[in-house]
Parts: structure tokens; sequence; C-alpha cells
């Protein structure tokens, strides 16, 4: 086993423990209008993967299910992070969570990239028949958007994560396999 492999393993049961935490916090970058436009973009485009029908890895796959939109919404914050300067003062939360893709990179190695593409592609997709534009700019969108990112976290139960070798592998599969 490598020392990224016994990280992962140890990290990944706390990113399924703390999900609706960090689906809150992205959620309140959304409503802040005085953070800068990437962070806000990116922090709807991630919260949008976790209502989409089609996910990389379906929830219901045990072990995995959640793991997937774990991974979007720290590659989201990471990528929101690089294109704003100033962003650890700006927007706290969100850096916290984009320090964590450096981990997500070492598992995925030259899968990492194209996960980067797919999250950057989200900024300009939908779910539920709201695009990351409408959330942006319509009030009354983004209020219920946030409304159902509560909702979700509210409703949200951490599956449990075997510390398992095997699940890492089956991670990897999924994500080679589905990312475009």
């Amino acid at each position: 086993m490598t020392d990224t492999d016994t990280k992962c393993l140890d990290t990944f049961p706390e990113w399924l423990r703390s999900l609706a935490d960090d689906a809150s916090d992205l959620s309140s970058a959304i409503g802040d209008q005085d953070l800068p436009e990437p962070i806000r973009r990116y922090a709807v485009a991630g919260l949008n993967y976790l209502f989409k029908s089609l996910d990389l890895i379906p929830d219901g796959i045990e072990d995995l299910g959640y793991l997937d939109d774990a991974f979007v919404l720290r590659v989201a914050a990471a990528l929101a992070v690089a294109e704003t300067p100033g962003a650890e003062e700006k927007a706290p939360r969100v850096m916290r969570l984009s320090k964590d893709a450096k981990l997500i990179a070492e598992l995925l190695g030259d899968d990492f990239s194209r996960l980067e593409a797919y999250v950057i592609k989200l900024k300009t997709g939908a779910a539920r028949g709201r695009t990351v534009d409408e959330i942006l700019t319509d009030d009354a969108i983004r209020r219920d958007f946030m409304n159902e990112v509560s909702g979700w976290a509210t409703s949200y139960e951490a599956p449990n994560f075997a510390r398992d070798e095997k699940n890492l592998v089956k991670l990897k599969s999924f994500l080679s396999a589905k990312l475009p």
C-alpha cells in the first residue's frame, strides 16, 4: 500500500462525514455577492452536481456513492481559488476545500486532468432545469437553489467507507471509465 493509499483510506471517511457541511459552506459562498464571480460560479457548478441524475458514481453504490460528490466539490473549489487572487482572505471555507484537491490528484494521477475538465464543463451545465448562469443571476432561482442545497444537507446521511484498498481500486476504475 502506498502512502497516498493510506492517506486516502484515512481521509475519505471524513470527507463523507463532512459532505453536508462542505455543501453548506459552498452554498454560503453563492449568496455572498461580495465574493468574486469565479468563486460563486464554481460553487454553483459543484453544488449543482449534487442534483445531477447521472453521477460519475451512482449515489447508491456502497462505500463509494458520494465520494464523487466530495471530489467534485473539492475540485470546483480548487479551480475557483486558482482563478481568484487573494481567495484565502476572501473565501476561507472555499480555500479549505481547495487544498484537499491535492490528495485527489495524487490518487487519480493522469485521470485528474479529466476530472478537472469535467468540473470546468459543469459551469455551463444544468441540473433540475437550472443552469449555473440562472442560479447566479436570478435572485429567486438562487434562493430556491440554496434552499434545496440546505434541504439536501439536512437529509444527507454519510455512508460508511470501509478502509479497504479494494475500494480505492473500484473508485479509480469507476472514474477512469466514466470521465470523458
